[in-house]
């Protein structure tokens, strides 16, 4: 298949735009975009096979690398191949990525793209909450987990738009801010919707820092109509959902009290709780190497009979915490290649004196907004992993990483190109 380099550029832009844009309505929805880009990537190896590789997208290729290293360690390989399917999804990223460094995508598709996923999963949260009449959207008789993974991915790209908004708000026509706000209006809404305590809390989180980041390299008047914009869109919503609201954060106390007193695990907190205790109380066995996933299993299994946790701790293969999950499985070494694929991104999207400005092709507005958005990323799946392994899940991992490599390809505009000769 010999494409044109326009073609390519067009390819990527259109996977910029397909991942986030069909990740909360349709199922598996992320695929589609990921799916093209690597076809597109295939297709175009005779281009970026050779092509310069920067020292910053080897960083932040090693730092896919080491994380699809570690799940390797630990794996339980009774399962067959199928103990590969994590750490193929972090090698098949690394030739898009290398892809996207020579055919970066347009930025306009990215950001059409988060915004078109912030409102189609909001949309989507209500249709199924007030029309079909489910307690959470993305729920299924068989399945609620997705309901905190995509609920918590909407809650973040409604973010994204308010990010957008505060970043490019004075040089955008009214009805555009309008739909963006729209766009933000429907992610926050359907983050609420899915009642993700975890997605609040690391949302709550990564505020302040954006707020801080914003006074401090777009203007403190934008900082503060950004607030005031966020409180206009939060306080009708909250309005709404008080009831739910209110009912939830009191089952948390509630929950969280009940552990204390009695021990009891057999709630959505408690549960949490004893894993957490159990896992760590494992790890720090075995803390360099962890006791690996079937370790952990069988380990636990036998402590649940010996009375030392609940059996609701049985009914989950993770700790429900990112962090003590690779320590129970893979001990330091687990906890270190998740540190690499958190900080690793986080320091080159951080924006610095010696970084922000160096790169004439990229207009200074846009390099804001693309790191602010890179540090959204990192940090809201930090946040993520306080209460959930979102690693654990195909669409948690996938999203991140797709996110950052478009995220960090646009951020890295190609230079004038000397001719491509298929």
């Amino acid at each position: 298949m010999n494409l044109t380099e326009a073609t390519h550029l067009r390819l990527t832009s259109l996977a910029a735009f397909l991942v986030p844009a069909l990740a909360l309505w349709l199922p598996s929805g992320y695929a589609w975009g990921i799916g093209l880009l690597f076809v597109g990537a295939l297709a175009g190896a005779p281009y970026w096979w050779r092509w310069p590789v920067r020292p910053e997208t080897r960083w932040l290729a090693g730092a896919i690398v080491v994380m699809a290293l570690v799940w390797l360690h630990g794996s339980d390989w009774s399962k067959g191949v199928s103990v590969l399917n994590k750490p193929v999804r972090y090698a098949l990223v690394l030739p898009c990525l290398l892809y996207l460094m020579r055919f970066p995508p347009q930025l306009r598709w990215l950001l059409a793209g988060i915004a078109v996923g912030a409102a189609c999963g909001g949309l989507r949260a209500l249709y199924e909450v007030f029309i079909l009449g489910l307690d959470r959207p993305w729920t299924s008789a068989e399945k609620t987990s997705n309901a905190i993974q995509l609920g918590n991915l909407c809650g973040m790209f409604g973010v994204m738009c308010w990010l957008q908004f505060t970043v490019y708000g004075p040089r955008w026509r009214w009805p555009l801010r309008l739909a963006v706000l729209a766009c933000c209006a429907l992610g926050l809404l359907g983050s609420l919707l899915s009642q993700t305590r975890g997605g609040w809390l690391a949302i709550a989180l990564c505020l302040p820092i954006l707020f801080w980041l914003i006074a401090h390299w777009v203007s403190h008047r934008r900082a503060l109509v950004g607030l005031l914009v966020l409180g206009v869109l939060l306080v009708p919503l909250g309005w709404r959902m008080a009831p739910q609201l209110e009912q939830r954060l009191d089952w948390a106390i509630a929950e969280v009290t009940s552990y204390e007193s009695t021990g009891n695990a057999n709630t959505s907190v408690g549960h949490r709780l004893d894993h957490w205790n159990l896992a760590w109380a494992m790890g720090r066995e075995k803390p360099l190497l962890g006791w690996g996933e079937a370790g952990y299993a069988a380990e636990k299994a036998r402590r649940v009979a010996a009375g030392q946790a609940g059996p609701a701790v049985l009914e989950y293969g993770h700790a429900h915490n990112e962090v003590i999950d690779q320590f129970v499985k893979r001990g330091l070494l687990g906890v270190a290649g998740l540190g690499v694929l958190y900080l690793v991104p986080l320091a080159l999207f951080w924006p610095r004196r010696r970084t922000v400005g160096r790169t004439p092709q990229l207009p200074l507005d846009d390099e804001i907004c693309i790191r602010l958005l890179g540090v959204t990323v990192v940090g809201a799946h930090m946040g993520f992993g306080l209460t959930q392994v979102f690693f654990a899940h195909y669409n948690g991992v996938m999203i991140y990483l797709a996110l950052l490599i478009f995220l960090f390809a646009t951020l890295h505009p190609q230079p004038a190109r000397p001719p491509i000769h298929g």
